[in-house]
């Protein structure tokens, strides 16, 4: 038996398999990772060397003078803290919004639940349009408010789902039953039996709704013209523009304007590169912290209820 098993493991469909499966693999390993490296590399290198494009694997002209620049850039301290902000509240209020949409929606014995539940799931598919929307928001008041960025998308329907069909599957009806015998009311039983026993899909849905807001910049390019207001992501698009907007006037420049210029082009695109990477590291801080959570999370609360 032995030996049948050791012969079949190295027959050759085996190795091809295997062979091709490496060679995907490290086809998208190097697709993924490519561009995440370029940046770290760029961000080291001399902005003249990227320009020319000789930066390609490693460093060229090793320079820390965009990250120097960076402590002195106020607009990306300026959006690091709005971003900050924005993550943090909106990711609360987004929390509260979800549990508090998932639990009712979860309880079989709530007459109404298959009507909302069909109700809310026309949100996943339909919304409310662009200029409707706006025409909401402004109607509200919230238009140049840290608000903003947090209210419209108060509730993901998808993320709600989730953790319903988490609250389902995984959380043994009998533990309701017991609660409701020890006097427990809805919101007790919440709070005290199944939040603390659905923490591996809350992680993952509160990465979800971080990631989100880490990298919203539509949003505040709908409802924000306040420039003490805009996020970091705003806040590296205006910085990308910059560069190229040095970059089309040198050409229509003296020499000695020319040299200007190219030198705060040169210093908007190292700019660029290392506010890239200062923008996601917080993000790969926080990842690691519940990744344990991640897989198990996804899967269990995906299951079908």
């Amino acid at each position: 038996m032995v030996k049948k098993n050791k012969i079949i493991s190295n027959s050759p469909s085996d190795g091809i398999f295997d062979v091709i499966n490496i060679l995907i693999n490290t086809i998208l390993l190097v697709i993924f990772i490519w561009p995440l490296w370029f940046v770290v590399v760029a961000s080291f290198s001399d902005p003249y060397e990227v320009n020319s494009g000789n930066v390609i694997l490693w460093v060229k002209g090793f320079t820390l003078n965009g990250y120097r620049e960076l402590l002195k850039y106020e607009p990306i301290w300026i959006g690091y803290r709005n971003t900050i902000l924005y993550t943090v509240l909106g990711t609360i209020i987004n929390m509260i919004m979800t549990v508090l949409c998932a639990y009712p929606l979860s309880r079989k014995d709530w007459m109404v639940r298959n009507f909302w539940l069909k109700f809310c799931l026309i949100t996943m598919y339909f919304g409310g349009g662009l200029i409707p929307t706006y025409l909401v928001v402004k109607g509200l008041g919230l238009l140049n408010t840290i608000w903003a960025m947090m209210i419209p998308s108060a509730l993901s329907f998808y993320n709600a789902l989730i953790v319903r069909n988490y609250f389902m599957n995984s959380i043994p009806t009998d533990l309701f039953e017991s609660a409701k015998l020890d006097g427990a009311s809805h919101g007790q039983y919440l709070l005290k039996v199944a939040l603390p026993l659905s923490k591996p899909v809350l992680a993952v849905v509160t990465l979800y709704y971080a990631v989100g807001h880490w990298n919203d910049y539509y949003t505040a390019l709908i409802y924000i013209s306040d420039r003490s207001l805009i996020p970091l992501q705003s806040a590296m698009k205006d910085l990308m523009s910059s560069a190229q907007t040095l970059a089309a006037q040198i050409t229509s420049l003296s020499s000695t304007g020319m040299m200007s210029v190219k030198a705060k082009m040169e210093l908007a695109m190292s700019l660029k590169y290392t506010t890239i990477i200062a923008s996601i590291i917080p993000m790969l801080i926080i990842y690691p912290l519940v990744q344990k959570h991640f897989v198990k999370g996804v899967m269990l609360g995906a299951i079908k209820g």
